[in-house]
């Protein structure tokens, strides 16, 4: 049996809210009030309540979302590339091959969102809730993540490459055969992460918290693991490491490994 993520199956939505059929025109009235509710600094207007709302398909790329409430909403497939979704509720939500490159989710609150097959590059989630999100192919290349709890998250298959997660919580995350290389993991929480088969190559994780992390068949090839805490010989051997692998002193790799 493969080992899987102790976390695996945690995240319940099966409970969700009807959905709310909406009008083209309600769509639009909604949005014109919440501008107007941001432009008065919420003294006019109103802020948009998309709550379980079904909006496949959806253009909203370059809008300013700042705050809007899409929690359990069907966003499959929507655009919001390039989109202000600071501090949003999208808790819950649908939005599996979602467009959100270049958007800013700085602070909003995705913990328990459907993101499969997303693409989030260059977006910023940072301080974004994330808990045991579905995140399996999601494409977070180049995104900042700095401090974002995404414990218990399952990002199998995930593209993070160069991608900023220092300080971030990855507590139990699962990362099954997904890619980090050279991304920044300086002081990310990592105890009991699933990183089976990741690619880690060149990654940034000195002061890393590393506690039973599975690392099996990991690529730590280049990767800097300086000063991290809770790593033990025998993760180290079940990953991958080459001559350019930095190690906390006391470990070894292969014998050319840096230590």
């Amino acid at each position: 049996m493969r080992p899987r993520s102790p976390f695996a199956g945690m995240a319940d939505l099966a409970a969700r809210a009807p959905v709310r059929l909406l009008s083209p025109d309600e769509i639009e009235h909604m949005l014109a009030e919440h501008r107007l509710y941001l432009e008065t600094e919420y003294h006019g207007g109103h802020r948009a309540n998309f709550a379980s709302a079904d909006l496949t398909g959806r253009d909203f790329s370059g809008l300013n979302l700042r705050g809007i409430k899409m929690d359990r909403a069907v966003l499959r497939g929507a655009n919001f590339s390039g989109a202000h979704l600071q501090r949003a509720n999208l808790i819950g939500a649908i939005l599996q091959e979602a467009r959100l490159n270049h958007a800013d989710l700085s602070g909003a609150r995705l913990s328990g969102a459907n993101l499969v097959s997303a693409s989030l590059e260059n977006a910023c989630l940072a301080k974004t809730d994330m808990e045991f999100a579905l995140m399996a192919n999601v494409v977070l290349r180049g995104a900042c993540l700095g401090e974002a709890d995404m414990s218990g998250a399952q990002l199998d298959a995930a593209e993070l490459t160069g991608a900023d997660l220092r300080k971030s919580n990855l507590r139990g995350a699962g990362f099954r055969d997904a890619r980090l290389d050279g991304a920044d993991l300086r002081d990310a929480r990592l105890g009991s992460a699933f990183l089976v088969g990741a690619s880690l190559r060149g990654a940034d994780l000195r002061g890393a918290y590393l506690r039973l992390a599975k690392l099996d068949g990991a690529d730590l090839s280049d990767a800097d693991l300086d000063g991290v805490e809770g790593l033990t010989q025998d993760q180290v051997a079940r990953a991958h490491c080459n001559g350019g692998t930095k190690l906390p002193v006391g470990l070894t790799g292969v014998k050319d490994a840096k230590r």
